[in-house]
């Protein structure tokens, strides 16, 4: 039963496409034109997905593709940003190196420049480590400068390198002068106060000479370790000590020694040769 109903279905079909293909042209091209009408809304269904599915993937694809720019542009930048910031900290220290070469120029004494390579890890203002030592002649009792001022004295070296106590450490002693009032003292270390800055104190000022804030002060020569005249700092703070014998003047240094990267060690000019050693 269920083969001839197959069977009268293709019949069925196969009569229909006959009665299609012999219909006189008139009748074929409305039927024609009626199976058009009647698909239309599904063919225009279909169209418009099909535009979709296209948009959706060209926005993928241009979603993906503005993803990947924006990694490369934000590597660009990034790597910019670092390469600013390397010419930046190279210019910063060829300005300082200009200056501390215009100062070399500039000053009379025998100078040997110097690199910060250490500092002292128990106390950032106590001591530092400079890259010379006794194999370019320095030794204990050499008095170290900057551009700005007096920084301390070399305590200890080694073949290639030193280390200089710095003037704000407390054992540091120099004796200084107040140029203004031709006032003498002692200068000392206080060490690193709580809010981080370090400053020295002058003691033993005769209590008589007006010395005030903003008196600048010098070392006086004396004692044989620094020579006379090196600027130290200025005068912040004036007060009398306990007694009322003597005053005493708080101090700033002038050479920024919390960010102390190059010095100079003052050496002995070498000795002239006498005529005997004379070739």
């Amino acid at each position: 039963m269920r083969s001839n109903a197959v069977l009268y279905y293709w019949a069925a079909l196969a009569a229909a496409a006959l009665l299609l293909l012999n219909l006189p042209p008139a009748v074929s091209l409305r039927l024609r034109g009626g199976v058009r009408e009647a698909l239309a809304p599904l063919h225009g269904a279909l169209s418009r997905l099909a535009l979709r599915v296209r948009e959706t993937a060209a926005t993928a694809r241009g979603i993906g593709g503005m993803a990947a720019e924006n990694r490369r542009l934000a590597e660009e930048l990034a790597h910019l940003r670092r390469r600013v910031a390397e010419l930046s900290a190279l210019d910063a220290e060829n300005a300082a190196l200009r200056e501390q070469l215009g100062f070399r120029r500039a000053e009379r004494r025998a100078l040997l420049p110097a690199e910060v390579i250490a500092r002292d890890a128990a106390g950032w203002w106590q001591t530092a480590r400079l890259d010379r030592g006794a194999r370019e002649g320095l030794r204990p009792g050499l008095a170290v400068i900057t551009s700005e001022g007096l920084a301390g004295r070399t305590i200890e070296t080694t073949a290639r390198t030193c280390d200089v106590l710095l003037i704000t450490d407390p054992n540091s002693r120099v004796s200084a002068r107040l140029p203004r009032t031709d006032a003498f003292g002692v200068l000392v270390g206080t060490g690193v106060r709580p809010d981080g800055t370090a400053l020295c104190r002058l003691d033993f000022i005769h209590r008589h000479l007006p010395v005030q804030p903003g008196d600048e002060v010098v070392t006086s020569g004396l004692g044989g370790v620094f020579p006379p005249g090196l600027p130290i700092g200025y005068v912040t703070r004036v007060m009398s000590d306990e007694q009322g014998l003597h005053q005493t003047a708080e101090v700033a240094p002038r050479a920024d020694l919390g960010r102390l990267r190059y010095a100079f060690v003052v050496v002995e000019p070498p000795a002239a040769p006498t005529p005997e050693a004379a070739p």
